[in-house]
């Protein structure tokens, strides 16, 4: 299995050095760290540079920017505090640009209605004053019973622009609508200002666009805080005792000599011993990049226990062979492919996009192979008589492809409770995986070639291993024969599960259908309708292809990873672990062009 080995390795060295020595082990990058004590809240010293939350936003504020420039890259060029202090200045200022032009275009919008007009000073109206109402045309009879001094000023097809005089605003229950908010600036100084206030934020941009060029050294000291960050937590967690200090951590036992030469180097005392039986050690797993998407999504979804298996690589291979299943046309996975092949390259900069990327071939990869044995290409033949001669499966031939999903079910259930065994086999509960094991083949053989005695015994066999094996304890008692017949209610649970994968059939044949009612749909169009007919058969087929294409691949992978994280996880694996998370520089791939 892919679950390596870990060792409790003790680090001694003088205080003197303490600093020195776990920034030399945190670029190393092996061990996981066991705090010895609990560290103190962290603050931010009065000579760090930069706060850290300020500079990730700076820096996400840079990257958000359409256009960048070219990157500078030599560190003696760069005034940290002054190119963040005026990104953040620059931040604030588009902000605020931004809000005033939303405002402005939206008061100009109101007032356009109204047209150029100028309010009169109050001394003038004896202190009077306008109220402006949109009133709707067949509100106006409501108006017309105020007693407020009021006329129209302009009347639409809908609306009629009424203008009230009063000293007060009137009250809601004197006029049928809320009144309109003009303001006392004409709009003719208000386009002014909104043209004023788009060369601001226009200027705003282009001094965005300026400052990302300090994108690629603003990443590199992010990484550079954060690492200083993670060496003062270690700092606080390690034991002190007046000349020396003590860290422990977990480190994978094939590093071990590494660390035995590092400490060698440093002049540290190094001591090491294998984890304790009530010890819970990080679970650190490690699978090759071809299959590492498995451990991807593994990882995603439950870390398993250190004593516990990895089952990255069923993961991955099942999910692709789901993936296949439910896709069932070697069209669609071309195309799948050729979307992976235009990203191939910008997949290529971490280990967790080359091994997705890998996952991607392999999905797409699989996904043509399915499809050409089911003879699915867009819904149509085969365009090749070759490609027709390998055809060896029907997807609707419902019998054969509903005993392939059963099957595929069982025999993956069945693996699940094998791999719970091999956990277990130092304890009697492997038997009871293997009792259920045993039930689950004596049933599919039992359903395949019809149920004989020695079927049904062997069924009864597997049930009786669950029923006295399920306890934690290994004498026969009461409390043994409880936790048995509650195990056994998960005979219907298992017989849910295996159905489950009925699923796998059903969205096959569901893309299958679609494929083929969008082809013969458009066919039916280009004969109902000559000329025309023909672009509205390729706008038929371009559209119901690409739909069905996006409702496969979405099909394709929540029920393929369904069927791995819910159905399969639940007979396979027995306890939850937590990952390996070495203390290590960080490492990053900044943007540069």
């Amino acid at each position: 299995m892919s679950i390596l080995q870990l060792k409790k390795a003790s680090l001694i060295g003088l205080t003197e050095n303490k600093m020195h020595t776990l920034d030399r082990l945190q670029h190393l990058g092996l061990m996981h760290i066991i705090p010895l004590q609990t560290p103190s809240s962290r603050l931010i010293a009065e000579d760090e540079p930069i706060n850290p939350e300020l500079l990730k936003r700076s820096l996400q504020y840079l990257l958000s920017c359409p256009q960048k420039r070219r990157q500078v890259t030599r560190e003696k060029k760069l005034d940290l505090k002054e190119v963040v202090h005026a990104v953040d200045k620059n931040y604030s200022e588009r902000i605020s640009l931004t809000e005033k032009r939303d405002s402005l275009d939206k008061r100009i919008k109101d007032l356009e209605p109204w047209g150029e007009f100028t309010l009169p000073d109050l001394n003038d109206l004896n202190h009077q004053r306008f109220w402006f109402y949109l009133v709707p045309n067949f509100k106006m009879k409501e108006v017309a019973t105020t007693s407020l001094p009021w006329t129209v000023v302009h009347q639409g097809n809908r609306n009629s622009y009424v203008v009230v005089v009063s000293p007060k605003e009137p009250t809601a229950n004197l006029m049928p609508v809320p009144r309109t908010h003009t303001g006392y600036v004409p709009i003719s100084q208000l386009r002014e200002q909104l043209e004023e206030t788009e060369i601001a934020l226009e200027a705003t941009e282009a001094q965005r666009e300026a400052l990302t060029r300090w994108i690629y050294l603003l990443q590199r000291n992010i990484a550079s805080t954060q690492d200083a960050s993670l060496l003062t937590e270690v700092a606080n967690q390690s034991l002190d005792f007046d000349e020396v200090f003590a860290l422990q951590g977990w480190i994978a036992e094939r590093d071990l000599d590494q660390l035995q030469m590092f400490a060698e180097q440093q002049g540290l005392v190094l001591l090491s011993e294998d984890p304790d039986d009530d010890e819970l050690p990080p679970t650190f797993m490690d699978n090759p990049e071809s299959v590492g998407g498995g451990q991807e999504v593994v990882s995603f979804f439950q870390t398993p226990g250190y004593r516990s298996w990895d089952p990255s690589r069923v993961v991955f291979f099942s999910f692709v062979s789901f993936f296949a299943i439910i896709m069932s046309d070697a069209g669609y996975s071309l195309v799948l492919g050729a979307i992976l092949a235009y990203y191939w390259q910008a997949m290529s900069y971490t280990e967790t996009h080359r091994r997705l990327r890998a996952m991607g071939a392999a999905l797409a990869g699989a996904g043509f192979v399915w499809g050409v044995m089911v003879g699915g290409y867009f819904g149509a033949s085969a365009p090749l008589p070759f490609l027709g001669s390998l055809k060896i499966l029907d997807v609707n031939d419902f019998d054969s492809m509903m005993m392939l999903s059963i099957c595929i079910g069982a025999g993956h259930l069945v693996l699940g409770n094998l791999m719970m065994a091999w956990v277990r086999r130092k304890s009697t509960q492997a038997l009871s995986a293997i009792g259920w094991a045993t039930a689950v083949v004596a049933a599919l053989v039992g359903w395949i070639f019809g149920f004989t005695p020695l079927h049904w015994i062997v069924f009864g066999a597997g049930l009786v291993l669950v029923l006295l094996f399920s306890g934690e304890k290994t004498d026969f008692s009461l409390a043994t024969l409880i936790s048995g017949l509650l195990a056994l209610t998960n005979l219907t649970k298992l017989f849910g599960d295996v159905l489950s994968y009925l699923r796998l059939f059903a969205l096959g044949l569901a893309s299958a259908s679609l494929a083929l009612t969008f082809n013969q749909l458009a066919a039916d169009v280009a004969a109902a309708l000559p000329g025309i007919g023909l672009l509205l058969q390729v706008l038929i087929l371009l559209i119901g292809h690409l739909l069905n294409f996006v409702l496969t691949v979405v099909s394709g992978v929540i029920h393929g990873l369904r069927l791995n994280l819910i159905e399969f996880y639940n007979w396979s694996l027995a306890d939850e672990g937590y990952p390996f998370q070495p203390f290590a520089k960080r490492e990053v791939t900044p943007w540069i062009t």
